[in-house]
């Protein structure tokens, strides 16, 4: 589904960075960055731009290619991985900051791939997330139409018992991010911290 979704030369979900991981990326710490689930580049790439050394990980091959012709148009390094994240091993204590902007798992998938962001944190290592809720489904305005799809803020505590949440809040707000993410919208976003 996401091959034929990103298969045309547009980027379906634009280039320029989702606005809540824009305005809390000064909260990760200099280094390694792995973005999960990156789809097309455009956080990967406005990470690089900070400075990160960053990875995006992606089940899609032709949203990979993308991801690697928006780094090369703006002279950045970006590392990616084809991966399902089923099955992609997120290194223990390596990661200064993990982000996930609208990656959208079914909950058991969701439950370990959390376990493990948490695991690969290096102490003092943000996890940056923002994620549709199950109101998004009165809105309609862009992510999955399945409810197991969609996350609450309890669902996160309960995923991450132990990160720090900085930040932590359910929020109806207006996402212009391409065709597929344009309206008012329902969120969750975090930002947590492995302790030192």
């Amino acid at each position: 589904m996401w091959d034929e979704r990103y298969d045309t030369h547009e980027y379906v979900y634009g280039t320029e960075p989702n606005d809540f991981l824009a305005s809390v990326a000064d909260r990760i710490p200099a280094g390694r960055v792995l973005s999960i689930g990156e789809g097309e580049g455009r956080n990967a790439v406005f990470l690089a731009s900070l400075g990160y050394e960053v990875t995006a990980v992606d089940a899609s091959a032709v949203g990979l290619r993308k991801v690697e012709r928006l780094a090369w148009e703006r002279g950045l390094p970006v590392t990616t991985v084809h991966a399902d994240l089923a099955d992609f091993a997120i290194e223990p204590d390596a990661w200064d900051g993990i982000v996930s902007i609208f990656c959208h798992l079914p909950r058991a998938l969701r439950l370990d791939v959390h376990r493990r962001v948490s695991q690969g944190l290096a102490p003092g290592g943000v996890f940056v997330v923002e994620a549709y809720t199950p109101r998004q489904l009165e809105f309609g305005t862009g992510g999955p139409k399945d409810p197991e799809m969609l996350v609450r803020l309890a669902d996160l505590r309960e995923d991450l018992p132990g990160l720090s949440f900085e930040l932590a809040r359910e929020v109806d707000r207006p996402v212009a991010e391409g065709r597929f993410h344009d309206g008012m919208s329902a969120v969750v976003q975090v930002v947590a911290r492995r302790p030192r």
